[in-house]
C-alpha cells in the first residue's frame, strides 16, 4: 500500500477523503460498528470489483449488491426505486450502510438512495473514475435527472468517508481519464493555478495515473473542493464557484440526451464562461486563450453548433442554478478569481456563444 493522504471536510457532518493505493482492502474500517447490512450500488462493468469488496466485508456484515445501469442511465427515479426495493425487502435499517462504487453517476445515485432511505443512512463513496474522485463523490450533493434537466431532484447528504483508491484507475480507458480531467482543469481556473502549470508542463504525465504529477492533480482538485464544501455545504455562497462551466455544460448534456461525457460538456461550458468573462471586461485575451489551449491539449471539445443556441438557452433557464427566473453564471475576473454574473442580457449571452459556435 502506498502512503495515504487524508483530506478532511469539516462542518456539521465532517468526514475524511482517503487518497492512496490499496485502500479497498481496509474498507471495513469505514463501515462503522452499528451496521449489520451493507448495500453496494455498482455499475455493470464493476461486478467483479463489487464482488471483491463483498468478500472483504462478509463475515462481519450481510452484503447486498445492486447492479445499476451505466453512466447517466443510472440517474433515474426508477433505478433509485429498484435500490429502495432491495433495502425494503431486506429490512435495511437506519444504522446500515450504502456504498457507492463507480463513476460520478453511480455515486450520485448511491448518495441519493442513502439520503432518502429512512431520511438518511450512512454512506461510503468509492469513486472509480477521475471525475468521480475529484468531483461527484466529494461534497455531499446527490441527485437524479428528470426529463426537464440534470440533477433537478436531489438532496445534500454528506458521506461518512470517501475512498480514492488510485489502483482503480489503472484499467480506466484513456478517454475517460481525459474527460474527467475537465473537472481538474476547472479547479485550476477557479482556485489552483498550479494545476494549469502541471498540464502545460506535460499533458502526458498529467494524464498518466502512475505519475506523481497525476496524483498531485488529484490531491489539489480534491483539496480545493474540500475547502469550499467545508465553508458552504448547501451552496448558499462560496460553493457556487464550483459551477464554473456547468450552466452551459449541463444544457449541452441535456441537449445531447446525456450521450456526451460530462467532462466534454463542461469543457465547452468553461470556454463559453471565459468568453462571457471577456465580454464583461474582466478576463484577458491571454486567459481565454489559455482555456482553449489546455482543454484542446486534453483533446476535449471547445465548440458547439451555433444553431443549437435557442435549445440551450431554454434548458439553462430551467437550470437549478437560476434564481427568481434569472440566469446566473460563474465567471472569472482573473485566473483563480471567480465571481457571479447575474441576469446578463440575452444579447450578451448570444454574443459569447458566437465565439464558441461551430
Amino acid at each position: 500500500m502506498s502512503e495515504t493522504t487524508t483530506i478532511s471536510v469539516t462542518g456539521a457532518d465532517p468526514y475524511d477523503i482517503l487518497i492512496g493505493r490499496g485502500l479497498l482492502a481496509d474498507i471495513a474500517d469505514q463501515i462503522g460498528q452499528k451496521a449489520t447490512k451493507v448495500l453496494i450500488v455498482h455499475a455493470p462493468t464493476l461486478g467483479a470489483r463489487a464482488a471483491e469488496v463483498r468478500e472483504c466485508l462478509l463475515g462481519s456484515y450481510e452484503v447486498l449488491l445492486a447492479e445499476v445501469p451505466d453512466a447517466e442511465a443510472a440517474k433515474r427515479v426508477e433505478v433509485a426505486a429498484f435500490c429502495w426495493q432491495i433495502m425494503g425487502q431486506t429490512d435495511f435499517t437506519r444504522t446500515d450502510v450504502v456504498i457507492g462504487l463507480g463513476g460520478g453517476a453511480t455515486t450520485d445515485l448511491a448518495g441519493f438512495v442513502a439520503a432518502t432511505w429512512l431520511r438518511g443512512v450512512r454512506l461510503v463513496q468509492v469513486p472509480t473514475t477521475v471525475l468521480g474522485m475529484v468531483d461527484a463523490a466529494v461534497g455531499g450533493k446527490t441527485g437524479i435527472n428528470t426529463a426537464e434537466g440534470k440533477n433537478l431532484v436531489g438532496a445534500f447528504h454528506a458521506p461518512a468517508a470517501v475512498i480514492v483508491d488510485l489502483d482503480l484507475l489503472d484499467t480506466l480507458g484513456k478517454n475517460e481519464i481525459l474527460a474527467g480531467s475537465a473537472e481538474i482543469v476547472k479547479a485550476g481556473f477557479i482556485a489552483e493555478p498550479e494545476i494549469l502549470d502541471i498540464y502545460e508542463a506535460s499533458v502526458d504525465r498529467a494524464t498518466d495515473p502512475t505519475t506523481p504529477e497525476f496524483r498531485r492533480l488529484i490531491e489539489l482538485a480534491i483539496g480545493m473542493k474540500a475547502r469550499v464544501v467545508s465553508a458552504d455545504f448547501k451552496e448558499t455562497g462560496l460553493r457556487e464557484m464550483l459551477n464554473y462551466g456547468h450552466t452551459l455544460g449541463h444544457a449541452i448534456e441535456h441537449a445531447e440526451r446525456y450521450n456526451w461525457r460530462h467532462g466534454a460538456a463542461v469543457s465547452v461550458g468553461m470556454v463559453y464562461a471565459a468568453e462571457l468573462s471577456r465580454l464583461t471586461g474582466s478576463l484577458s485575451d491571454e486567459a481565454v486563450d489559455r482555456h482553449r489551449s489546455i482543454l484542446e491539449s486534453l483533446t476535449l471539445p471547445t465548440t458547439y453548433p451555433l444553431g443549437r443556441w435557442q435549445t440551450l438557452l431554454s434548458v439553462m433557464q430551467r437550470d437549478k442554478k437560476a434564481r427568481a427566473g434569472h440566469l446566473r453564471f460563474v465567471v472569472l475576473d482573473d485566473i483563480a478569481k471567480p465571481s457571479i454574473l447575474t441576469a446578463p442580457d440575452e444579447s450578451m449571452l448570444y454574443l459569447a456563444y458566437q465565439e464558441i459556435g461551430s
